[in-house]
C-alpha cells in the first residue's frame, strides 16, 4: 500500500480512496460491512455527495458517528455541494454536517458546476466556500468536472486546492494534459470514473494503469464487499502494468474509442421519462456483459420508452460529453432489440427457440472414419416455434 501527498492540501491519504456513490444502492448494514473492512485496510479517504441520497448518512452509520474505534480525525471526508450560490452552498454544508455526524469537512467540493466560481464573481459561490472554510468548517476547497475546459479554468484560478475529473485508461490526449496541468500546479487530481461507468472489463488493469500516475487518487466505486476485496488485493499486491494488461488496454480503446455514454446522469432528467444514462449504453452494456437483468420485461419497458424521443435535446444541452444523445439513444434501441431476439430465444426452453443447436454426430455419419473434424454444431429453425404462443411471449 501506498499513501500520497493530496497537493497543497498537505493531506496525506492512502493512493486508492472509497468512492462512496454506489453505496446508494446498498443497505446500511451491508455498507457498514464494507466500510468498516476498507477502513481497517487502510483505505482512510471516502468520497461522497450531498447528491448522492443517503450516501453521507451511510458512512456516518459505518463508522458509528465517529468514536475510539474510527477517530474523526484518522477519516479524510471529501463531499460536494451543487450550490453555486451562497444560500443554496449554506444550506447543503449544514445537512452534509448532520449527515455525516460531523463538524467540519475535510474537502467541500463545488460539484460538476455550470461555470468555474471566483472571488467576487457575483454569484457568492466561491465567497461562500472561502467563508466556510475562514470559519474552520470546511479545510480544503475542490472543484469537480466532467467538461475540461471548466477543470482547467479550476486548476488556472489558483483557488481550487484539488480537481476531480473523469480518468481512466479510455481517456485521451485532453485528459492526460489536465492531470499534467494539476501536477505543474501542485493541485490534488482526484479521478473519478476510474472503471468508466462500469464499462471498463478489467479492474486489474484499471488499477495498474492509474497506480502508473503518481499524483492521481482514483476514487474505486464500491457496493459490494467482492469488490471491495478485488480493490484490497492489487493494493496489497500491485499489479505491473505488463504486456498483458497492456494488450487488454488496447482491445478495450479499440473497443470503445467514438462516442459511448459514461452514465453520469447530467443529462437527466428527460421530459419524456427515457433513463438516457442507462438506455444510452444499454447496447454496449449488454454487449460486453451479457446478462438476464438486461432482458427483463422492466429493462425492456426503460428501452422502449425511447420510442418517445421528441428530440428536444435539452439533454445533449446538459452532457459534459457533447454527444449526440437522440442519435445515440436511437442506435441503441435498434441494437438492443436484435439482441433481445438471439438472447431471449437461447434463454427459452428448446422446443419455443426459433433457433436450435444440434451437435454433430460425425460417428453417425461416417462410422469409425476419422475425418479429421472436431466435434461441432449446426443450427437448425424449429419451425414449430412459429406456431407456438409460448415462443413469443418468452422473448
Amino acid at each position: 500500500m501506498a499513501q500520497i501527498i493530496l497537493g497543497k492540501t498537505g493531506l496525506k491519504i492512502e493512493k486508492n480512496g472509497f468512492g462512496a456513490l454506489p453505496i446508494q444502492r446498498a443497505s446500511f448494514d451491508e455498507t457498514k460491512e464494507i466500510v468498516q473492512k476498507a477502513y481497517a485496510n487502510g483505505i482512510n479517504f471516502y468520497d461522497t455527495a450531498r447528491a448522492y441520497t443517503d450516501s453521507e448518512e451511510k458512512l456516518n452509520y459505518a463508522f458509528e458517528g465517529f468514536n475510539e474505534k474510527y477517530p474523526r480525525e484518522s477519516v479524510i471526508i471529501a463531499t460536494k455541494t451543487q450550490g453555486e450560490n451562497r444560500k443554496d452552498i449554506e444550506k447543503d454544508i449544514k445537512i452534509s454536517l448532520d449527515n455525516l455526524g460531523t463538524d467540519y469537512i475535510d474537502l467541500y467540493q463545488i460539484h460538476n458546476p455550470s461555470f468555474c466560481p471566483t472571488e467576487g464573481d457575483g454569484s457568492g459561490a466561491y465567497d461562500a466556500l472561502f467563508d466556510l472554510y475562514d470559519e474552520g468548517i470546511i479545510r480544503h476547497i475542490g472543484f469537480t468536472s466532467h467538461k475540461a475546459e471548466l477543470a482547467k479554468e479550476a486548476i488556472e484560478s489558483g483557488l481550487y486546492e484539488t480537481i476531480q475529473f473523469p480518468f481512466s485508461y479510455l481517456t485521451g490526449p485532453k485528459e492526460l494534459a489536465i492531470v499534467e496541468m494539476a501536477r505543474a500546479n501542485n493541485v490534488g487530481f482526484i479521478a473519478m470514473k476510474a472503471m468508466s461507468g462500469g464499462l471498463i472489463g478489467s479492474s486489474k488493469a484499471a488499477y495498474a494503469y492509474i497506480n502508473s500516475f503518481d499524483n492521481v487518487v482514483p476514487i474505486w466505486g464500491v457496493q459490494r464487499m467482492s469488490e471491495l476485496d478485488e480493490f484490497l488485493s492489487y493494493m496489497k499486491d500491485e499489479p505491473a502494468l505488463d504486456k498483458e494488461l497492456e494488450e487488454i488496454i488496447k482491445n478495450e480503446r479499440e473497443e470503445l474509442q467514438g462516442d459511448f455514454c459514461r452514465g453520469c446522469g447530467y443529462c437527466m432528467p428527460c421530459p419524456e421519462g427515457i433513463e438516457i444514462f442507462q438506455c444510452a449504453r444499454m447496447s454496449l452494456w449488454i454487449r460486453r456483459f451479457p446478462s438476464a437483468p438486461s432482458l427483463t420485461p422492466e429493462s425492456q419497458e426503460k428501452m422502449k420508452k425511447i420510442e418517445e424521443c421528441t428530440e428536444c435535446r435539452q439533454c445533449v444541452s446538459r452532457c459534459p460529453y457533447e454527444l449526440d444523445i437522440p442519435e445515440l439513444l436511437k442506435k441503441n434501441y435498434e441494437d438492443y432489440k436484435k439482441i433481445r431476439l438471439v438472447l431471449g430465444d437461447n434463454r427459452k426452453n428448446e422446443d419455443a427457440q426459433f433457433i436450435i443447436e444440434k451437435a454433430h454426430d460425425y460417428a453417425a455419419l461416417f462410422g469409425d472414419v476419422d475425418v479429421g473434424l472436431d466435434d461441432g454444431y449446426r443450427y437448425e429453425i424449429n419451425k414449430n416455434a412459429f406456431n407456438n404462443i409460448e415462443a413469443y411471449r418468452s422473448i
